[in-house]
């Protein structure tokens, strides 16, 4: 942990962050009120990782207000023990402590987009769930987006066949603006495993684009 020197506020770091907050949440930034559900912590921190890596706040308000933490110390070593317990494997960051007065801190977490990634969020020895980052939401990857992030560490000159399935693919996207999985697979005939396969290939060789949602993936042109 990188803290503040006891008792000393520096007005350039506060107007820093209330810089930083006065955009609000977004790709890359998240607020939380208290560590009082340190899972949901966790979750918003793979989700960075996984993604293009952003910054969590703890005391903060949803709606800006630096309202500030009495005891920053347990609320970090709340977190950190979450993240020992939930996230496989383990990502970098970097914790701060900001003092706004004597009796009021922030706590800030950045996280840069990780080698590691894709990370998940441990339910249990063998169930696990993985996050990425949409707009200001952190949100459950499909297989396939769990896919693109693991692949795209190392995706280079992707080879593909463009066959009779891509052909009926882009004609399709030529007359609707997305498709999903689902409709891919009835589209084509497909089973599932092998229209997700050639899905997620064709998103590596940035043939086509992946919009992750709450609802499920949407497949559109690049």
């Amino acid at each position: 942990m990188k803290e503040a020197e006891k008792g000393i506020v520096d007005p350039a770091v506060v107007r820093r962050l209330a810089t930083l907050i006065s955009g609000g949440e977004g790709i890359r930034l998240e607020f939380k009120r208290k560590a009082s559900f340190p899972d949901k912590i966790v979750k918003e921190m793979i989700a960075f990782a996984n993604t293009n890596g952003g910054t969590v706040l703890i005391g903060v308000d949803d709606d800006g207000n630096m309202a500030g933490l009495r005891y920053p110390e347990e609320e970090a070593h709340v977190i950190q023990k979450a993240i020992q317990k939930y996230c496989r494997p383990l990502f970098e960051f970097e914790e701060h402590i900001i003092l706004l007065s004597s009796k009021k801190s922030i706590l800030r977490y950045d996280i840069p987009q990780s080698a590691k990634r894709p990370h998940h969020f441990r339910i249990s020895s063998r169930k696990r769930e993985t996050y990425i980052r949409v707009r200001d939401m952190s949100i459950k990857a499909s297989h396939e987006m769990v896919e693109v992030v693991r692949r795209s560490r190392q995706a280079k000159n992707i080879q593909f066949t463009y066959g009779a399935h891509e052909s009926a693919l882009m004609r399709y996207l030529d007359d609707h603006p997305f498709i999903t999985l689902g409709e891919f697979q009835e589209l084509c005939g497909l089973d599932p495993f092998m229209a997700s396969r050639k899905l997620v290939t064709l998103v590596l060789a940035n043939v086509i684009r992946i919009t992750p949602t709450e609802k499920g993936d949407l497949y559109s042109r690049k």
